[in-house]
């Protein structure tokens, strides 16, 4: 099997689990923490022990110096969401953990994907991305890399678009969250 293969292979799966993801309840976490060694881990393992599934988890500076924002995205029985949250809370090195489901937010996401294309599939391809306001970051003679940002459902929208053996390779940040007017995240 080829290298372009086997990416296409990984590729598909991917995309299986993310219509699975579809029909499982997703929650949005929003935890603010100190930079200490260990509290990704230490969060992880609130997770894992109450049978919550990682979807994506994004890790960046706060506008605090010395903490950081980590929004996860997870699945898991909702009945046990509210006790998880409150032993997020209760970690040393967390500031404060809260559950962004209901609340009125904005979400974005980012996503690269390298897509074969010579011909007449380069012209459709780029009136893909047109259509979806993504950008190409890269021009190759038999491939392109674009970049385009937005929801979930967007972007799963228009790489659906795109023949699987196309893909090349997909790669997404995962979700960032930010609540709305004057609450904090």
């Amino acid at each position: 099997m080829s290298i372009s293969n086997s990416h296409a292979s990984i590729d598909q799966s991917t995309r299986d689990s993310s219509a699975e993801k579809a029909d499982k309840d997703l929650h949005t976490i929003s935890l603010l923490v100190r930079d200490a060694p260990g509290v990704l881990v230490r969060v992880a393992m609130v997770f894992s022990r109450r049978g919550y599934n990682i979807e994506s988890l994004v890790v960046s500076p706060a506008a605090r110096a010395g903490t950081s924002r980590m929004t996860v995205t997870c699945s898991g029985d909702p009945s046990i969401l509210e006790q998880m949250i409150k032993q997020l809370a209760k970690l040393v090195d967390v500031v404060h953990a809260l559950d962004h489901t209901t609340s009125d937010r904005f979400e974005t996401e980012i996503a690269l994907i390298k897509i074969r294309c010579e011909g007449d599939i380069r012209r459709e391809t780029l009136e893909i991305a047109e259509h979806f306001n993504a950008k190409v970051v890269d021009y190759a003679a038999e491939s392109v890399i674009l970049r385009v940002y937005g929801d979930s459902d967007k972007l799963d929208a228009m790489i659906a678009l795109f023949p699987d053996e196309n893909i090349i390779e997909l790669i997404r940040s995962g979700k960032i969250v930010m609540t709305r007017a004057l609450e904090v995240t």
